[in-house]
């Protein structure tokens, strides 16, 4: 009888245990269970670390989820959500930038639109410098660059479309574009505007750079660039059923450049993204909110 009461009560003990721990409460007192998880893919562009910093704060505190941030470059990012490695992204450039990828996974995963319109990517310089077009690059100025624009991370998608510029403009046999990563080139950005020495970037908006420096993009007449992009949420095939309350608030998030300006800028002076995105949320609750309704 010991042996058969001993085995019931340490039955009902583990029983227990493993209820506890896959049902807990948030501070909505509504059940947690091992599903409230989520995996966010992002590249490590100022912007994309603002916006999936911010999305990722919202799941957290007022969904009561536990996110994953995987920090990857272009490539690797559209295909984990092609491949349901990874749940979601608010960092896809559309329709130029990331074209070849929206080709290369065409049906593999679900656009839910525009969280950010109004981008723009191309060739930036400080407004200094007497240049003004894509054309220019053919004259003077490229020694005085040592004939190199500083990129980003190799694979981007404004990488790409800068080694079609760099044929589209005849610049090839000269030109070289420098892989680099984004913070490297706001580096060697910040260096040269300090001393008013000439470079040429590539550069995207929304970005702080635009707030600290006085930089102008350079004139795209043959279009290589395209025009002024927008920034969508792009889930894995089958999130909405596998989890309607992420892709709810996935479907609903949208900010404008101000907004991501201003965690950017957060950011670059000093605070962690975590808590200059905790910031912005709490500054923000009304159109927190409304995500969320």
């Amino acid at each position: 009888m010991k042996f058969n009461k001993m085995n019931v009560l340490v039955t009902a003990m583990l029983v227990f245990v493993l209820l506890a721990g896959c049902s807990s409460t948030n501070g909505d007192g509504k059940k947690n269970d091992s599903k409230n998880k989520i995996t966010l893919a992002y590249v490590a562009w100022d912007s994309e670390i603002a916006s999936t910093n911010v999305v990722k704060e919202v799941f957290e505190q007022k969904l009561g989820y536990k996110v994953e941030m995987l920090q990857v470059d272009a490539g690797p990012m559209w295909a984990g959500i092609s491949d349901g490695s990874a749940d979601a992204m608010v960092a896809a450039w559309l329709p130029t930038t990331h074209a070849s990828y929206i080709s290369k996974y065409n049906g593999k995963f679900e656009d839910l639109g525009p969280n950010l319109e109004g981008t723009k990517i191309g060739l930036v310089v400080p407004k200094y410098m007497d240049i003004n077009s894509i054309d220019d690059l053919n004259k003077t100025i490229g020694s005085d660059v040592d004939y190199t624009i500083i990129g980003i991370e190799p694979g981007a998608g404004l990488m790409m479309s800068t080694e079609k510029v760099l044929d589209e403009y005849g610049l090839r046999d000269k030109w070289k574009l420098l892989e680099s990563s984004s913070a490297a080139m706001t580096q060697q950005l910040e260096k040269a505007y300090a001393n008013k020495e000439p470079i040429i970037v590539t550069g995207w908006t929304p970005h702080w750079m635009f707030a600290k420096m006085d930089l102008k993009y350079l004139e795209d007449p043959k279009n290589v660039y395209g025009g002024d992009e927008q920034i969508h949420t792009i889930a894995r095939k089958d999130l909405k059923t596998d989890d309607p309350k992420a892709y709810a608030f996935l479907d609903k998030f949208n900010w404008s450049s101000d907004d991501m300006a201003s965690v950017m800028i957060e950011i670059q002076e000093g605070k962690s993204p975590e808590d200059a995105a905790k910031a912005w949320v709490e500054q923000n609750a009304d159109k927190v909110d409304a995500w969320l309704k």
